[in-house]
């Protein structure tokens, strides 16, 4: 048997008892987890280190994807913490979301349950390996990690870490399972389990989750590559929306929530541009430009059409000036990813328009796209940002990671 097919078996087996485990249990592992990560941090970072080095050795990556996997201990801190707070949420599992009573004295209820074996395909950010764990568990649900190979040493030692507190509070050891297999056809097995694996989520990259969904015979969540705009209005603040562009781009630009597309109006565009592309060109930006951003603020490289739908994840930043909100509008629809969009305005009645009318997942108004992450909403961390519509969209906190299940309570009666 295939390491995927025995993996996944010890996950469907897990998945039948964490059903029923009591939330003391779970909270119990979930506090373990943390402990042990802080304690074995040196042994993380090790790990981590062996990876970083082997990245050296390859050409092609960028500072971005380099930052991705970079581990330290103020990270594994961050990953302790994010255990912690996940902890200290309501378990949603048992929650009667509603009842109701038939004419005929049924009583019918809606009960949440856990979906079960969830499996996640992603890239090189060793932080979702603990992010995913701990939402599985908390939800119920037994999990099989496939990482990419950039991450695999520190991957393997982070399972290896959360396995141990799982097995020592009394969860099952199929609870958390890693596919060590870094072959795309251990990947290709994994998205093809069914009776084993109940969903399957892709994080990472617009050509890993386009794999994913091109090839899976699991039921997939489509979580989000973020081609994310800000469209700065004709009337607004420009000290505001300078700080906020600027953040949105140069925060963590390898990110799927940072900006990729900057829409100004023309009306403002001759006192915005020069002073956003000041900030931007001193921190390491290159501005891919249309025409007329190139008028006003002439360095930029004219941008092609490939631009407006490229998300960088890297210091490049396409701009483009437009003549009005419906043009802005239509072009983040065209060429958005539905992921994370916003519009910087002193005018409620754009900003209203612009909230009804872009088609995305998060839309802000006079906020960062960057803050688009289940940690920040108060959902305690996410599985990532589903830009699909069903079953769930956005950040995907616990709730997301549960289905229902109808209770009919009767007193005898037949049909």
């Amino acid at each position: 048997m295939s390491e995927v097919k025995t993996k996944a078996a010890e996950c469907r087996k897990a998945a039948a008892r964490l059903a029923y485990t009591s939330t003391q249990v779970k909270d119990k592992a979930l506090i373990k987890m943390a402990e042990y990560l802080e304690e074995n941090e040196k042994d993380i970072l090790a790990a981590n280190k062996i990876d970083l080095e082997n990245l050296a050795k390859k050409p092609g990556y960028t500072k971005a994807f380099h930052d991705r996997l970079e581990l330290n201990p103020a990270r594994i801190k961050d990953m302790a913490d994010g255990l912690r707070d996940i902890q200290n949420l309501m378990d949603p599992i048992g929650e009667v979301i509603t009842m109701w009573k038939r004419p005929n004295e049924l009583q019918i209820g809606q009960v949440r349950v856990p979906l079960g074996v969830v499996g996640i395909i992603y890239e090189a950010r060793p932080n979702v390996t603990v992010d995913a764990a701990a939402l599985c568990v908390k939800a119920g649900n037994a999990v099989i990690l496939r990482g990419s190979s950039e991450a695999i040493e520190s991957n393997k030692k982070l399972v290896e870490i959360l396995k141990k507190a799982c097995i020592e509070t009394g969860l099952p050891s199929g609870t958390i399972n890693l596919i060590e297999d870094t072959d795309r056809a251990a990947a290709r097995e994994l998205m093809q389990m069914n009776g084993y694996v109940d969903v399957l989520i892709p994080r990472g990259s617009g050509g890993l989750i386009k794999s994913v969904i091109e090839n899976a015979t699991v039921p997939v969540i489509e979580t989000g590559e973020g081609n994310c705009h800000t469209y700065v209005d004709k009337e607004t603040d420009l000290d505001m929306a300078v700080s906020i562009a600027f953040n949105a781009k140069t925060h963590r630009p390898g990110v799927c929530n940072a900006m990729e597309t900057l829409l100004v109006h023309s009306d403002i565009a001759n006192d915005y541009l020069p002073k956003v592309s000041k900030l931007l060109e001193d921190a390491g930006v290159e501005i891919r430009a249309c025409s007329k951003t190139r008028e006003i603020i002439p360095q930029g490289v004219l941008a092609e059409e490939k631009d407006w739908a490229t998300e960088y994840l890297d210091m490049i930043l396409a701009v483009k000036v437009v003549e009005s909100i419906d043009e802005a509008i239509e072009h983040i629809n065209k060429y958005g990813t539905k992921h994370s969009e916003a519009i910087v305005t002193t005018s409620y009645s754009r900003s209203r328009k612009f909230l009804n009318q872009v088609d995305a997942a998060a839309v802000y108004v006079n906020a960062s796209t960057r803050f688009t992450d289940g940690a920040v909403f108060g959902l305690g961390g996410e599985m990532g940002i589903s830009t699909q519509k069903l079953h769930t969209r956005g950040p995907m906190g616990l709730k997301a990671l549960t289905s229902i299940k109808y209770v009919i309570y009767g007193d005898g009666q037949v049909r």
